[in-house]
This record gives C-alpha cells, sequence and structure tokens, in this order.
C-alpha cells in the first residue's frame, strides 16, 4: 500500500536523518556509510517517487525509481532485477572507462581550467615587472622604505582576496549561481590588467593590482568547487585539480610573455603586466557554455534544473537520477544537523563551532598554507630577482625563470592520474620532505665563492626546477582540489572562502616579507627559512589531514565526523610505526590497519583497486593482500 505524505516524511526521517546525523556529528567507529541502504526497498521506491513529483518530474518517475535502488547499493548493480541489460552495461562502463565523460562535463572543465590560466598569468607578469616598474616610478632602491613599496605591490592582489575577495564570492555565488560568480571574476581579470598597463603612478599600479585581487578571490573560491560538484568521485581529483594545471600553464604562458618583450624597451614592464587580459576573454566568452552546478540547484530547491544540468553531465538519465537522489538524501540530513539557514555571520561561525565543519576547516587551512610555508611563491614572484641577485642578466634570469614554468607544467600532468589512485595526502607527505632540502640546498648555493659564478648559477637552477618538480607533484595540484571538496554542501561556498582567505593571507604576508628577508636574512637565511616551514607543514599535515580520494562529496561527511583526537592518535600510534617498521626496517610481510571502515559503500573499482595496489584511503600503502 501506498504511504501517505506524513507518513514519507516520517519515514525519511527516520531511516535517514536520524541515522546520517549521529555518523555526521560524531562518528567514532570511522565507519563510512550509505543513508539509503538502510530504508526498505518499498520505502526508498515511494520516497523517491514522491520526490520526483514534488520536482514536477513526474514524467521520469520510472527512471528515479531505478536510480535510487542503483544508490542503495552501488556497488551491487549487476543483482538488480529492476535494470535492463543496457543498464547494468552503463553502469559497468562508468567503472571500467571512468575518462570517458560527456561534452559538457568537459567543457566545465575547460571553463575551470580557463580561470586558473588566468590567475598564475596574473601572478607572473609581476615577475619580470618587478625588473621594470621600480625603475620607472623611483622605488628601485636598497632602502627599506622602496623594498616595501615594491613587497606591497606584489602583494596587492593577495590583499584584495583577503579583503574583500574571497568573501564576495558567498553572496555572489548564492545570488548568481557558480558561472555567474566566475563571470564577475573574468570582468576583474580583465579591466585592471589593462589599467595595470597604463599606470603612471605607483599609486595607480597599486590600486589596479588590488582590482585585480578582488576577482582573483571570487574566481579561485569558485571555480575547483565548480569542478568538483560537477565531476564523478572516481575522477573528481583529476578534474577539480586542473586548477593547478592550468595556473601552471599560465604561469608558463605568462613567463614566455615576459620573454617576448623583454627587448621591447621602456614600456617592457607595461606589456608584461598588460599582456594577462589575453585569457580573461575565451573565459568571459565560454563561462556560459557549462552547465550550473547541480549541487548548486539543489541546495536552492531546484530540483528539475539540478536533474536536467545531471543529464548533461552524466551520459544516462539513469545516472543522473541516482546522483541527484543520492545528493538530495545527504544534503537533508546535513540541513538537519546544521542550522545552515543564517546568515553570512551565522554561518560563518558555524565554521569553527560545529565538529563536522570545524574538522574540514582545520585540514583545509592547513592544505592551504602549506601551500604558502612550501616557499612557491618566493619563486614565482621572485625568481628573476634571486638570480639577478646570484650575478645573472636580466634577461637570462627571465630565461631561468621560463624554465621553472615548463617544470612546473612537465611535472603537473602526472599528479592527474596520481591524484586520484595515490591520493591526496600521500602525495602531500611524499614530496613535501623533497621541497624541504630542494630549498635548504637553493639557500647554500649563495655560499659559492663569486669566482665560481658559473657553478653557483648551474646548482641554482638545479635546485630550483627540482623544487619546482616535486611541487607540481604534491603540494600544487591538492591544495584547491582539497579545499573544494571537503566541505558540506550547506557551507561549501563559505568554508572555500575561509580556506582561499588562508593561502592568500599566507602569500601576502610572503610577499610583502620576502624581498626585505632578502636584505636581512641574506638568500641562505630566507631559503632555509622555508626549508623549516616546509618541515611544519609536513608535521602539520601527516596529524590533521584526512584522505579523500575516490569518496563522494556526500561520503565525506562521515569522514569529517570522526573525532580529530581519534585521527591522531591512529597516525601516530597505527601509521607511524607501520611506516617506520615497513619502510625504515623493511618488513614487507605488514599489512596497515585501516582507519576507516568501507563495508558499507566501497564500490567494484575501490575494492578492486585495494586488492591490486594494497593502498587504503587512509593515505598510507600497505601490502597487497
Amino acid at each position: 500500500m501506498d504511504l501517505h505524505k506524513d507518513d514519507l516524511v516520517a519515514a525519511e526521517h527516520e531511516y535517514v536523518d536520524q541515522g546520517a546525523q549521529l555518523n555526521i556529528a560524531n562518528n567514532p567507529e570511522a565507519k563510512i556509510q550509505n543513508p539509503l541502504r538502510r530504508i526498505p526497498k518499498q520505502t526508498v521506491l515511494e520516497l523517491v517517487e514522491a520526490f520526483a513529483r514534488e520536482a514536477g518530474l513526474d514524467d521520469e518517475i520510472d527512471i528515479f525509481r531505478k536510480g535510487v535502488l542503483v544508490a542503495q547499493d552501488p556497488s551491487g548493480f549487476e543483482f538488480i532485477e529492476d535494470l535492463d541489460d543496457e543498464d547494468k552495461e552503463t553502469l559497468r562502463s562508468e567503472v571500467e572507462r571512468k575518462w570517458h565523460q560527456p561534452k559538457h562535463l568537459w567543457i566545465t572543465v575547460a571553463v575551470c581550467s580557463i580561470g586558473a590560466a588566468v590567475q598564475g598569468w596574473d601572478q607572473t607578469g609581476s615577475n619580470g615587472a618587478n625588473l621594470g616598474f621600480p625603475q620607472e616610478f623611483g622605488i628601485a632602491s636598497t632602502s627599506a622604505h622602496d623594498k616595501w613599496i615594491v613587497g606591497l605591490i606584489n602583494a596587492a592582489p593577495s590583499l584584495a582576496m583577503l579583503f574583500p575577495g574571497v568573501w564576495l564570492s558567498d553572496p555572489i555565488n548564492n545570488l548568481i549561481g557558480r558561472r555567474g560568480a566566475i563571470f564577475v571574476s573574468g570582468i576583474f581579470a580583465f579591466l585592471p590588467v589593462l589599467g595595470s598597463a597604463f599606470s603612471q603612478t605607483w599609486y595607480q599600479l597599486l590600486v589596479c593590482r588590488l582590482l585585480l585581487g578582488v576577482g582573483m578571490g571570487i574566481k579561485s573560491s569558485t571555480t575547483s568547487v565548480f569542478a568538483s560538484e560537477s565531476a564523478p568521485a572516481p575522477i573528481r581529483g583529476a578534474l577539480a585539480m586542473t586548477w593547478q594545471l592550468y595556473v601552471a600553464i599560465g604561469i608558463f604562458l605568462g613567463l614566455a610573455a615576459n620573454l617576448a618583450v623583454v627587448d621591447v624597451g621602456d614600456i617592457t614592464w607595461r606589456l608584461q603586466l598588460g599582456s594577462a587580459f589575453i585569457p580573461a576573454i575565451p573565459l568571459l566568452l565560454s563561462v556560459y557554455l557549462c552547465p550550473e552546478s547541480p549541487r548548486w540547484y539543489i541546495k536552492k530547491k531546484r530540483y528539475a534544473d539540478a536533474y536536467n544540468s545531471l543529464c548533461k553531465l552524466r551520459f544516462t538519465k539513469l545516472q543522473a537520477a541516482r546522483d541527484l537522489y543520492s545528493m538530495y538524501a545527504i544534503y537533508k540530513s546535513e540541513k538537519a544537523l546544521i542550522a545552515s539557514g543564517g546568515n553570512t555571520i551565522t554561518r560563518f561561525i558555524q565554521l569553527f563551532t560545529v565538529p563536522r565543519i570545524r574538522r574540514a576547516n582545520l585540514s583545509s587551512g592547513v592544505v592551504m598554507i602549506a601551500q604558502q610555508m612550501c616557499g612557491i611563491n618566493i619563486v614565482a614572484f621572485y625568481s628573476s630577482t634571486v638570480f639577478v641577485e646570484a650575478g645573472i642578466s636580466q634577461k637570462n634570469a627571465l630565461w631561468v625563470s621560463f624554465g621553472f614554468g615548463i617544470v612546473q607544467l612537465l611535472f603537473a600532468l602526472p599528479a592527474i592520474k596520481t591524484i586520484d589512485t595515490f591520493g591526496r595526502r600521500s602525495l602531500l607527505l611524499s614530496t613535501l620532505p623533497h621541497m624541504a632540502w630542494t630549498l635548504l640546498a637553493t639557500g647554500f648555493c649563495f655560499l659559492i665563492p663569486e669566482d665560481q659564478r658559473t657553478t653557483r648559477l648551474a646548482l641554482l637552477a638545479l635546485f630550483i626546477f627540482l623544487f619546482a618538480a616535486f611541487y607540481s607533484l604534491g603540494e600544487g595540484p591538492v591544495c584547491y582540489p582539497y579545499g573544494a571538496e571537503v566541505y558540506p554542501l550547506s557551507h561549501r561556498e563559505l568554508g572555500m572562502a575561509w580556506a582561499v582567505w588562508i593561502n592568500a593571507l599566507g602569500s601576502t604576508v610572503l610577499s610583502l616579507t620576502f624581498p626585505y628577508m632578502l636584505v636581512a636574512f641574506t638568500p641562505t637565511g630566507g631559503f632555509g627559512f622555508y626549508c623549516a616551514l616546509n618541515v611544519l607543514a609536513f608535521i602539520l599535515i601527516f596529524l590533521c589531514v584526512p584522505e579523500t580520494k575516490r569518496l563522494t562529496l556526500e561520503e565525506l561527511d562521515y569522514v569529517f565526523a570522526v573525532p580529530t583526537s581519534k585521527f591522531i592518535k591512529y597516525q601516530v600510534g597505527v601509521s607511524l610505526p607501520f611506516f617506520i617498521k615497513r619502510y625504515i626496517f623493511w618488513r614487507k610481510d605488514l599489512k596497515l590497519r585501516p582507519l576507516y571502515d568501507f563495508s558499507e559503500t566501497r564500490s567494484p573499482m575501490d575494492q578492486a583497486h585495494t586488492h591490486a595496489t594494497g593502498t587504503e584511503i587512509t593515505g598510507i600503502p600497505t601490502s597487497p593482500a
């Protein structure tokens, strides 16, 4: 007999909300659950039918009935009698051909990638311009006053990202969606860049770069979220990390543009800053060619629009219906747990008071600040200055910086595969130690005597290139995808804004202080300081950052419901001893006891991957079975 509406609501609360709330709020057993699995088949069919009618999707009820059965048991679709052979073949293909995706998903990724390229090009325009605009505006002396002004101009975009850039992303996203926010950011990436090229005083240049930073804050808080919300879980990391890949491409193109105009003369620095308007044009023209985020539509209770968006982002209606109802069910649980209907200030406070969100905040904040602690921007912003300091000509310094951009680009490519196989946490922990020693070696290169300049410059370039390679394999591709995926939908825009704010704060401090640090600490002391920060970042990530690979955004609610004390105790008491015994004492027979219990949700792909490689989602490799 059909359930009445009141009965449906009661059933939904009993089976979905109550069970999910308990584990999202506090999950000491570290059990990753599928809240739909606990609902009896007949009840869940009644629930999804009521949902389809509420959404105005009466014609799609049969599809939603199939979809919810798959959502209940993703790994057991072969045994669902309601599915026909075509349905099962679609779901098999989803597992076996994970890179075979609809064109609208690739358009979405392309738009996010162009936005990242804009960011990278904007960053490197100042690299070459640092050799020209200080002379133009009379701030080229070695005095502390002039050094601070140069640092302020370089830090201006990061300052504007801090206030108001990233904080504008939440109301703009809420009002006009992910696509609208990216379009607005594109305008700020276009007009102020041109203004920089025509600046007549350093005050005007400062204002233009501040306006540029407003757009960078909105864009960096939105594009990775947009990609994460649109992508399927098995390749979400790879698609979201196109942010860093295309930042590297933007850096490469920006350095190429610096070189292309190096011999123009007095206006060289103007062309180097102004050329960054070029990638902003395709961003503005293409952003509305991709579908809006389905999760944004769900947040707005526009379920029919969410379904239509998913139909473009997935190959079949079955996949779209399955994903839509899964997103909807867990979002209802999140809302029941987190009173997210308040204003921005209330929701901001919840970032630090609601345990599930606070843990995500801690993890994303650590990963974001680690990107600045590692010292990448001292190379991105000041590599030309560093090489000139070492005794190389300005033109050759630009060529070496160009090589740095090529290395970043080439070594970002392997991360497309490893971020969803090796994992986010594992990439960070395996590359940070190498970034530390390469920075230390770079600093020691400045101690090589002046009469061995060729040797000094060769070693300096070698270690900076090695540093760039390790960065592009680890911290580079991980930080933005990680921040974009760890927050619940109710607080995702605001959480990502906070994460980017942390990143921008680190970048601002770094940009402001490094010109002065070169004078006060000497280059050796400055690079040694950032070597120590890499070691600190490694410790923080080991203790505070869970793995997120191959989990749906909704399943991450359970990961971040695990108490921080339990996570740290596991890392210190289980992971660390295992690592020492396995890789230092070479005990190949050891197997790592996993922290998380995936018995209810593990997909065939995850099971096959664990069996074949011996890796767990804890971020530490184990011995294969």
